[in-house]
């Protein structure tokens, strides 16, 4: 019963902190990552659908990123999209590919992502601390209804306490690491 609680927890943890990584990834730092184009979304025969599903996403080099979709008739559609995206980015269409050139960062702008960072970060340290406050809750109801002991919620109380810590100080660790990666020059 307990370790159902506990693993319940940690579960939902690590969903948080997975989903944080997603986000981040999305995050721009100067660098050119396929994944920065993750959010955006082409009208695909009105469908809006993700770009990296109508064509192949790649990295020229650290500042630039080149769209080739599977289809030649997607060229505009994407291109638009990338604009419309409002990702400060600036693409050039050719033929049968785009190219999106990855401007410097402004120290404005720095500022800005930086910002969003530690409100993404705060959203997913209250995922973490929704899942520990469900395990507790499930904990009492167990020690209510007679399943487990005071001294097994106790217990329990204390895993599910250690397990929201460590992914909390995990989150901190990986906001950390893209600030530092969006302020260094």
């Amino acid at each position: 019963m307990l370790n159902d609680i506990t693993t319940e927890a940690e579960d939902g943890m690590k969903k948080a902190v997975e989903a944080f990584k997603r986000e981040l990834a999305k995050v721009r730092t100067g660098r050119a990552s396929p994944a920065m184009l993750d959010g955006v979304r082409v009208d695909y025969y009105g469908t809006p659908t993700p770009v990296n599903q109508v064509s192949t996403v790649t990295v020229v080099d650290a500042r630039m990123l080149s769209v080739k979709p599977w289809e030649k008739s997607m060229v505009p559609a994407i291109d638009k999209a990338i604009r419309a995206a409002d990702l400060g980015l600036n693409p050039v269409a050719d033929n049968d590919l785009v190219r999106v050139p990855i401007p410097p960062l402004t120290a404005e702008r720095r500022r800005d992502l930086v910002k969003g960072i530690k409100k993404t970060s705060e959203d997913a340290k209250v995922a973490v601390r929704a899942a520990r406050r469900d395990a507790m809750d499930m904990l009492k109801d167990a020690e209510k209804d007679k399943a487990i002991t005071e001294d097994e919620k106790k217990n329990g109380e204390k895993k599910v306490q250690d397990l929201t810590d460590r992914y909390v100080a995990s989150i901190d660790e990986l906001e950390k690491g893209k600030e530092k990666e969006i302020t260094e020059l």
